[in-house]
Formats: structure tokens, C-alpha cells, sequence
């Protein structure tokens, strides 16, 4: 099953899903694990509703930041701000399918670090209703 698994990694690392930069973005954040040297922006349309519309990522790095990014992307679509800031490292850990070592750990959770990042930076932003 782990071959499996390590198949998929690469699949989306050669073949990352949503990559690139949006026409429109609502929401965006970038970040970078210094200790390797990758580098991530994720940018986000959400629709009338607050939903996230579509999403896209951009950067260099490692296969593990870049598979479970473009992983994490394929996720999110349909979700509110308030759901993807709740997002916990569970979802990428069960996106990999397989065990990540503490080295990489800070690698394969990047991308769910800069999309919380949006998330939480624009909710941060919305005027208080009370």
C-alpha cells in the first residue's frame, strides 16, 4: 500500500492540481519553511455565498510540500473561511497516506499553514457585526 501511496505523492508533485495564479483573487498569504527553502503563495476566489471558489498555489520545494498543497487545494473547494481555519494537520496526514517523518514534517504541512493563514487573515479583517 505504501507504494501506492508514494505513487500518488508523485503524481501530484509532477502533476500538481490547481497550480498557478488566479484571474481574481479574494483572499491570499504567503510563507516559506527557511529551514529547506520552500516557498508557497495560495491564492482564493470565493463565491457570493463566502464559499471558496476555486484556489490556486504557487512555489518551489520539495515533493512533500508541493504534493500535499496540490492535495490540500483539491480539498478545500467549497468551503467557508471558518471551515478551512479549522483544517487540522490530520487532513494532510491522511492526504500523504503515509507516515512523515518530524524532518519533513514542517514540509508537508506548509501549505495547510499559508491556506490557514488566508483563511484567518481575511476573517481577522471582517467588520464586527455586534
Amino acid at each position: 500500500m505504501d507504494d501506492f501511496y508514494r505513487d500518488y505523492i508523485l503524481d501530484h508533485y509532477r502533476h500538481p492540481r490547481n497550480f498557478g495564479h488566479l484571474d481574481r483573487v479574494d483572499v491570499q498569504a504567503e510563507d516559506s519553511n527557511p529551514l529547506c527553502g520552500d516557498r508557497l503563495r495560495i491564492e482564493l476566489a470565493l463565491d457570493e455565498t463566502g464559499r471558496v471558489q476555486d484556489v490556486r498555489f504557487w512555489g518551489q520545494g520539495c515533493a512533500i510540500s508541493q504534493a500535499s498543497t496540490s492535495m490540500l487545494t483539491e480539498r478545500v473547494k467549497g468551503l467557508t473561511l471558518e471551515e478551512v481555519a479549522r483544517l487540522s494537520k490530520d487532513i494532510v496526514l491522511e492526504n500523504m497516506g503515509i507516515g512523515i517523518s518530524p524532518t519533513r514534517m514542517k514540509c508537508a504541512l506548509l501549505g495547510l499553514r499559508v491556506l490557514k493563514s488566508a483563511a484567518i487573515g481575511e476573517i481577522a479583517e471582517w467588520p464586527d457585526e455586534s
